[in-house]
């Protein structure tokens, strides 16, 4: 049966609809990074989604091919995510969705080297006669963070959101949002197929120790909260 990350690794990909706390280890991506509404029929983050799932099958397929990846095992590949953020604000004003600056990415397979990676980009280049060289190697060490399921359209994520920041302070941290700590979204739910109100997306926000000065990495573990790597 082959690997879902959705299933092995459900503390990230599939929490319950109430706030936790949670410590991401550093994981690789798939990235493509760009600006503008999500919602622009012909806009970059649609062409975005095109590019990483160029990529993701190239390399989930390469065991049929003469480049075999050391360590490959058949996975289910992971869902599409999105880091954002918007130049003077802190998280996201989703009224103002042509502010939008993101990095969309799929996580890769911990087998994957960037070597892979760059022959996978050589690849789909060839075969698709497509133009990857948006698509880059993205390493992403999360850390700390409040999560919760939405279970909801994408502009309700607000009230999600609040109940996120209430959570957080009653359990003594305070948001951590940065230039390198970002709004996350994972998506749980094809929108094309799934009504707005029945779509799950796991949110995330970056958090610290309240008080800590600290770098995150040496705040990152306080008691109670496990890691995993």
């Amino acid at each position: 049966m082959a690997f879902d990350f959705k299933k092995e690794y459900k503390e990230f990909y599939m929490p319950k609809g109430t706030p936790s706390i949670v410590i991401v280890p550093k994981m690789n991506y798939i990235a493509v990074r760009g600006s503008g509404n999500p919602n622009d029929e012909n806009g970059e983050y649609k062409q975005a989604i095109g590019l990483l799932y160029g990529i993701a099958f190239t390399i989930k397929m390469s065991k049929k091919g003469d480049h075999q990846i050391d360590g490959y095992f058949d996975y289910v590949v992971p869902p599409l995510e999105g880091f954002w953020w918007q130049d003077g604000v802190t998280g996201v004003d989703y009224t103002r969705k042509d502010s939008f600056q993101w990095i969309s990415v799929i996580r890769l397979p911990d087998f994957v080297t960037k070597e892979d990676f760059d022959w996978a980009v050589n690849e789909a280049t060839k075969k698709k006669k497509q133009d990857f060289s948006k698509v880059e190697f993205f390493t992403y060490d999360e850390g700390l963070c409040v999560q919760c399921m939405h279970i909801g359209a994408y502009d309700d994520e607000p009230a999600t959101i609040e109940a996120m920041h209430r959570f957080m302070e009653e359990q003594g941290y305070v948001l951590d949002i940065t230039d390198h700590r970002m709004h996350h979204e994972i998506y749980l739910s094809d929108a094309r197929k799934v009504a707005p109100e029945k779509l799950k997306t796991v949110v995330r926000h970056p958090i610290k120790v309240k008080g800590a000065n600290r770098p995150v990495d040496d705040c990152s573990a306080p008691t109670g909260v496990k890691r995993r790597s």
